[in-house]
């Protein structure tokens, strides 16, 4: 039998990951106050984990906390998404100059060049498909994982991740819708461009451009948003779509 301290630990975790999945399935609704008993009653844990995962969900930005005590489901717009997409490219540009800046040894340079080289295999030709994409999910995962790493500051990776754990943030938010859409096939080509002028600006220790690169690279994610937002077919992919109001698109 696991020890208590071991038993709430998993039950924190099975609440964190349950009602993360609800808030974004839309099971629960944008302004609708979360229940401690029924939450105990419909997750089968107590009422401690529930309170802990409440916490780190206000602390990733799904819930908010109300002053009569308790906390609702947060609701979005394209303005806050776009904030925290800038803030998460803005962190990862720094890690692509302080990469630059401070150099990268041949070693770690072979190991982002073994990425890039796996991307290629999948975006050239006849560019990423059904069977495919969760290999491409890995190798971009890795490619962002490499240059936060080159950048030897933990202190900026900590920052990063915390970034990435705002709604919608993340580098790989949308890259399942990006496969869903027309343009899928420029956008996987021009993402994977950018990767290849990253790397280059850091191995040619061009902190400045490195930097910028990154940051436009991040800004993909927005453009993805905005075009899966405004397509019907595409925005129920948008994992918490449910909670985000946005602008109906009209013509200039």
């Amino acid at each position: 039998m696991l020890p208590a301290s071991e038993r709430t630990s998993s039950q924190t975790v099975t609440a964190l990951l349950r009602l993360r999945e609800l808030i974004l399935n839309g099971e629960v609704k944008a302004g609708e106050r979360m229940s401690e008993l029924a939450l105990v009653q419909r997750l089968g844990v107590s009422r401690t984990p529930i309170r802990t995962a409440f916490v780190r969900l206000e602390d990733e930005g799904l819930l908010r906390a109300i002053p009569t005590g308790g906390y609702v489901v947060n609701a979005f717009n394209e303005r806050d998404i776009h904030d925290a997409i800038e803030i998460r490219g803005s962190l990862e540009g720094l890690a692509a100059r302080l990469a630059a800046e401070r150099g990268v040894s041949k070693i770690a340079l072979a190991d982002l060049e073994q990425c890039l080289s796996n991307l290629d295999e999948l975006v050239i030709g006849a560019g990423v498909n059904g069977e495919d994409f969760s290999a491409y999910v890995k190798l971009n995962e890795e490619f962002h994982r490499l240059i936060i790493h080159l950048a030897d500051s933990p202190v900026l990776a900590k920052q990063i991740a915390r970034a990435g754990r705002l709604p919608f943030a993340s580098a790989g938010a949308f890259v399942m819708i990006q496969a869903s859409l027309p343009e899928a096939h420029v956008m996987f080509t021009v993402a994977q461009d950018q990767h290849r002028c990253i790397a280059r600006a850091i191995e040619a220790r061009e902190g400045q451009r490195a930097e910028a690169l990154m940051r436009e690279h991040a800004r993909l994610a927005r453009r993805n948003l905005e075009l899966a937002l405004r397509n019907q077919q595409t925005r129920s992919l948008v994992p918490g779509s449910n909670l985000i109001s946005f602008r109906p698109h009209t013509a200039a």
